[in-house]
């Protein structure tokens, strides 16, 4: 702490020295005024000074003479004096006899001269003392134009000093000041190196650089241990100020990650100093290098933002729960520390740039504690669903059993039948839809017409009366038990996803003739049975009749969201969007109607997309088209032939008959495509990693748990005796500690964090398996 206290000291020192480095209007008068022959024989070896020569003032000097004078008490600071020199008419040297000599101001180092200044370069303070600056540290601060200037300074630098790169707009400058005055005083410690070309800004990493705003960058070239890449760079969030560019170094130069052994409310770190906060990683003995190596991702994204330090719970009595894994220290007097529940790192970061999200994230714990009883009582009992939770790592016996490969991974049991894997989005309301379909029977046996029609109206059963499907109800004869066995393996495996009925009985033919079809026959109620559609059911077959379901429960002309997307790809048919920024006008939605239920309706997807609802679709404007169109905007694109993108006229009306006047000229090759797709396969970024065979190939001394024998219960169908507790974990220490320590760093809490946090969370909320 001594040595953070000297730092301190040393570093307050020198504030006061900038402060005092600023002029004083009004202060004593320190422009000398001197003969030339005075000048002259004044000077001193390595001391600078600056000299304007002068007969009599004219009127237009007058401004520039006074910029000079109030420069002299911030050039004093740094050791250069400023000098009025007087020339007598009849001198006829060097700097007195021409006129041209007299329209300059001369900077000496000694008796050489180090550099000419137009006056009019000299307008004001900030560019006195910028350029004069900058000219005594020709040598120290390396002005760069060309990228590969700056690449060759960063790779000679790399593993012996720091590098703080600048750019201004304009030489002279108030921000060209702070950077020299800096540059002053830390030239010695890092390489300064100054830019006005915006250009290098692009290919510092910035992708729209502000070129009117200075910027500043920290390149950490010092750690750079492979030569073959850019230095890290940490900008500096603040404006170019003397004081802020002194503060950004200061942190810079601080200690990435601080180990701490004491109590933190005691603990004090520059970032503190500097009214920055500071956030502790809670770790332990065992998983310390996980935590070290989270400690250090999370100091990095945080740099010139917040301290990070390692607290380890076994050198410290920390009187907190055992599942919190950060906390927080702000520089604020009297505030105490805050101990958090955090899942990943992205969220630590999260809580430094959002100072309310720690109000937040606390409300949300103790509403969490609040209700515990009431959700698990609401979410497992007033519904009859047990969520459970099978850790793989702990029971990879179990995991292998029931072919789980790929996390997550969500099955659904049921007593006596076969478990149902869930592949649908991962939302709250998705699978929550899916687990109350897959509780009915599918498909549901309906006894009387009166329950037939009831279903088809959205009225049976009462507990899906909260989610609206469209309904499908299966008619069949007695002559047509082959197409209804057919139709009961289609509802076993649309199970979850769709609402399926199914009437059998004698009366079977009065429900058909009503809706003009003969059994067997498919009736689809939509808008909770106001319109009733009915289909002929001619294939016999259970994985044709899964496909025509799901065909014809795609809407006519429907709202593409990212939900439903992928269910319209699979058509593998040309789309025709209309793109809107909010509900698309009802003349313009009547038209594409009229189009989507017409005769071409099978060569192509007739769609629109609301980009006040799904943003993304700014995004694929822009992939389309050069310059974002104004909407509404038709668009005809194959996805799967060509990936020609063509644009509906503007000038012309929405209709259906002018619609259908474009198709036509576009099969006949008359129309130009605004533009074409990359014909690349639409992949996930990374492969699906089988996640068990990784895990027994790390740890192969380690022994497993042994899987079931043939003829035993699956465990999902049998909770622990106590919720939440996991024994497997506390017998074996040794395989987590081991797995950690080979983890490399990522934007999970590990050791202290994420495990404890989520097995204190998930276990009160399902039972860990």
């Amino acid at each position: 702490m001594s040595t953070q206290k000297d730092r301190w000291v040393s570093s307050f020192s020198f504030l006061l020295f900038c402060a005092s480095s600023i002029p004083t209007w009004g202060s004593a008068r320190l422009l000398q005024e001197l003969s030339p022959q005075e000048y002259f024989s004044s000077l001193q070896a390595g001391r600078a000074s600056l000299a304007y020569f002068s007969h009599n003032v004219s009127p237009g000097a007058q401004p520039f003479l006074e910029q000079i004078e109030n420069s002299a008490e911030a050039l004093q600071d740094y050791g250069i004096s400023v000098v009025k020199v007087i020339c007598p008419k009849e001198d006829v040297s060097r700097y007195c006899g021409k006129e041209n000599a007299l329209r300059k101001a001369y900077l000496f180092r000694g008796n050489m001269l180090i550099r000419e200044f137009p006056t009019d370069a000299l307008f004001d303070v900030n560019s006195i003392v910028a350029n004069v600056l900058f000219a005594l540290l020709f040598n120290e601060v390396k002005y760069v134009e060309t990228l590969a200037d700056l690449q060759n300074i960063e790779n000679t630098l790399k593993g012996r000093l720091n590098m703080v790169f600048a750019y201004v707009p304009a030489t002279g400058t108030a921000e060209h000041r702070a950077v020299m005055e800096a540059a002053f005083v830390y030239g010695t410690v890092h390489q300064f190196v100054l830019t006005t070309e915006a250009a290098l800004l692009k290919d510092t990493g910035d992708d729209e650089p502000d070129m009117s705003s200075a910027r500043l960058l920290f390149c950490h070239c010092q750690r750079a241990t492979d030569l073959a890449q850019p230095c890290r760079r940490t900008a500096m969030g603040q404006a170019l100020t003397m004081l802020n560019i002194h503060r950004h170094l200061k942190l810079m130069g601080a200690p990435l990650v601080t180990e701490v052994a004491e109590d933190p409310e005691k603990v004090s770190t520059v970032h503190l100093q500097l009214g920055l906060p500071l956030v502790f990683i809670l770790s332990q003995k065992e998983t310390y290098e996980a935590d070290r190596r989270t400690a250090e991702f999370v100091a990095w994204q945080l740099l010139g933002k917040a301290g990070v330090a390692l607290l380890s719970r076994d050198l410290v009595d920390l009187n907190i729960l055992l599942r919190s894994n950060v906390a927080l220290k702000t520089p604020d007097e009297g505030v105490p520390i805050k101990y958090l529940v955090l899942e990943d790192t992205d969220e630590v970061i999260t809580l430094v740039e959002d100072k309310s999200k720690v109000k937040q994230i606390q409300e949300e714990e103790e509403e969490e504690e609040e209700d515990e009883d009431e959700k698990e009582n609401n979410n497992q009992g007033t519904q009859g669903v047990l969520l459970s939770r099978v850790n793989c790592w702990d029971w990879p016996g179990v995991c292998t059993e029931e072919n789980v490969t790929q996390f997550p991974t969500i099955k659904i049991y049921e007593k006596g039948e076969r478990s149902v894997m869930y592949n649908g989005m991962w939302g709250t309301d998705e699978l929550t839809s899916f687990i109350m379909l897959s509780r009915v029977p599918c498909p549901l046996k309906l006894a009387t017409v009166e329950e037939a029609e009831g279903y088809l109206r959205g009225e049976f059963p009462s507990e899906l009366s909260s989610y609206h499907h469209t309904s499908l109800l299966g008619v069949f004869s007695t002559a047509t038990s082959e197409a209804r066995e057919a139709f009961e393996e289609a509802g076993s495996i649309l199970s979850g996803h769709v609402t399926m009925g199914m009437y059998f009985e004698d009366d079977a033919l009065t429900l058909s003739r009503k809706y003009a079809v003969s059994p067997p026959a498919l009736l689809l109620a939509r808008s909770g049975g106001q319109s009733v559609e009915g289909i002929t059911l001619s294939k016999q077959n259970a994985q044709d009749m899964v496909q025509m379901i799901r065909y014809e429960l795609l809407d006519i002309f429907p709202e593409i969201t990212v939900q439903n997307l992928p269910r319209y790809l699979q058509l593998r048919k040309p789309f025709l969007i209309l793109f809107s920024d909010d509900d698309i006008g009802q003349i313009e939605s009547k038209e594409m109607l009229k189009l989507a239920k017409g005769r071409p309706q099978q060569e192509f997807v007739a769609c629109w997309l609301n980009l006040k609802k799904t943003p993304v679709g700014r995004g694929v404007l822009k992939a389309y088209f050069a310059t974002m169109p104004s909407l509404p905007v038709l668009v005809w694109v194959n996805f799967h032939a060509g990936g020609q993108v063509f644009k509906f006229p503007s000038e012309q009306s929405i209709t259906e008959l002018n619609i259908l006047s474009w198709l036509e000229k576009l099969k006949a090759g008359l129309e130009v495509p605004s533009s074409t797709l990359s014909d690349e396969d639409w992949k996930p970024p990374l492969p699906a990693y089988n996640f068990l065979q990784m895990m027994e190939t790390a740890v192969p001394e380690l022994p497993l748990h042994t899987p079931q024998r043939h003829g035993d219960t699956p465990a999902a169908q049998h909770p622990p005796e106590s919720p939440g507790g996991d024994t497997t974990t506390q017998e074996e220490p040794s395989r987590e500690t081991k797995a950690e320590k080979m983890a490399s760093p990522g934007r999970d809490l590990r050791g202290t964090a994420p495990r404890l946090a989520a097995r204190e969370k998930q276990g009160k909320r399902h039972s860990e398996l």
